[in-house]
């Protein structure tokens, strides 16, 4: 729940506005001086400070800069019963967020601070993201290559309307976040949602916000994602799921750049891009009655296709090595990788769940390994099979695994034999046993081979 301190001598204004605040559910706190405001904005840590000008043994304007000269990260809205303007004025300079004159409305108050608390979830999101998903779409394919060049020409095109298309797992929400962090709208939110999750009435007030009142449970007002990603970027994900009449008002917003709050008679306008997302055949959706035929012509404006992981096999062994390096971080794990037996099951694999389903094999798999080395015997069974079924001979990798050799000499024995089977070709070696050119490379000069 958010934090507010209020810093003020007026006893009473303090205990109003710490019953209000408390009876929203919040966390309130109060001080009647600078001095205390200060210890406490650094002990409690609050969202929102409530700062009075007027203080008995310092000024609001020099509390403000003691605040902001201790970093303390708290948004602070300055009050005041005189409204001196070179003061506002002053404290915007110093970082204040508003500046209210007493008396205030409690409806003002509660305004501003909700869109204060709301602000600072977004930056917070927008700031992991931005430090998280640095390079998210990883591989080296010439799919993955071309998919590369076309987010950055939907990222330079930052009002076009996107269709993003795919089966489930491809990273249809990682490009749709590339393209807005590769963007001029980069800095402003991104909100998203899942279309097939919500029933009808909330979906409808989750996107467009709804009025106080407007159904059972609207005890107050609330801004919608298209209201507070305004300048953002609003992504829809499973778009061919979304109900007929969300689909009407959708295709307004897409039209005219407005709409109405559930409830609302006021058309609010809105500056944000809309890129959806479907594993659906929304044209066959269309011909069946069951999808707005005007709606799908207007979200088709750039459609983009993500291939499905069996279509780019180069980039398994990478994928491979991206999620090993990400789960030994957070497992606290030193593991350098799968045996190269392993290479061959995972490329034979058709990955009907993509690279999620690949993530979630050697998530389990590291969670399960007690060695730095990951063998068949901690790959799930439809992949061991898929191996068999291809005809390089598990019997063989058995053996290899099972013999009682050290680890490098198995290691050994088996490159070279896949080595040989695919007529010395290191790239075909190399996608076979699921590491990179480079790293076959280096094994085989190890060997000996040049």
């Amino acid at each position: 729940m958010p934090k507010v301190l209020i810093i003020d001598d007026e006893a009473g204004m303090c205990r109003m506005l710490v019953q209000h605040f408390s009876s929203r559910g919040w966390d309130a706190d109060e001080a009647g001086t600078s001095a205390q405001g200060i210890l406490l904005a650094s002990a409690a840590e609050p969202d929102i400070v409530l700062l009075d000008v007027k203080l008995p043994d310092q000024d609001g304007i020099e509390t403000l800069r003691n605040l902001k000269a201790r970093n303390n990260p708290a948004s602070i809205v300055m009050m005041t019963a005189y409204g001196v303007i070179a003061d506002a004025v002053e404290a915007i300079k110093l970082g204040a967020e508003q500046y209210l004159i007493k008396p205030f409305k409690l409806a003002e108050l509660d305004a501003l601070v909700d869109r204060i608390v709301e602000t600072r979830k977004l930056r917070i999101e927008n700031l992991y993201y931005r430090r998280m998903l640095d390079h998210p779409i990883v591989g080296v394919s010439m799919e993955i290559q071309r998919l590369h060049h076309m987010i950055d020409l939907m990222a330079e095109n930052a009002d076009t309307t996107v269709l993003l298309l795919g089966e489930s797992g491809t990273g249809k929400e990682l490009a749709a976040r590339e393209i807005h962090r590769r963007g001029p709208r980069r800095d402003r939110p991104f909100m998203d949602i899942n279309c097939s999750v919500l029933s009808d009435t909330l979906l409808e007030s989750e996107m467009f916000g709804h009025e106080r009142g407007a159904f059972t449970d609207a005890r107050e007002q609330k801004r919608g994602l298209l209201e507070v990603a305004d300048g953002g970027t609003v992504f829809l994900d499973e778009i061919g799921e979304m109900p007929m009449a969300v689909q009407a008002k959708l295709l307004r917003v897409l039209e005219t750049r407005t709409f109405k709050r559930l409830g609302g008679t006021r058309d609010l306008h809105v500056n944000v891009r809309i890129i959806a997302a479907t594993n659906r055949d929304l044209e066959k959706a269309v011909e069946q009655g069951r999808y707005r035929e005007d709606l799908y012509y207007r979200l088709k404006v750039f459609p983009l296709v993500l291939p499905p992981l069996r279509e780019r096999r180069d980039d398994i062994p990478v994928l491979t090595d991206y999620f090993i390096q990400h789960f030994n971080n957070t497992l606290k794990k030193n593991v350098t990788g799968f045996a190269p037996e392993c290479g061959g099951a995972l490329q034979a694999y058709a990955w009907p769940g993509n690279v999620r389903e690949l993530r979630n094999v050697v998530e389990r798999a590291m969670v399960l390994t007690k060695s730095t080395v990951m063998g068949l015997d901690l790959l799930p069974r439809e992949i061991i099979g898929d191996f068999t079924v291809t005809g390089r001979s598990m019997e063989s990798a058995d053996r290899v695994c099972f013999d009682k050799k050290p680890l490098r000499e198995i290691e050994r024995e088996y490159i070279l034999k896949v080595f040989r089977d695919e007529g010395s070709n290191r790239s075909s070696t190399a996608r076979a046993l699921g590491i990179s050119r480079s790293t076959l490379q280096e094994k085989l000069k190890s060997y000996g081979i040049k």
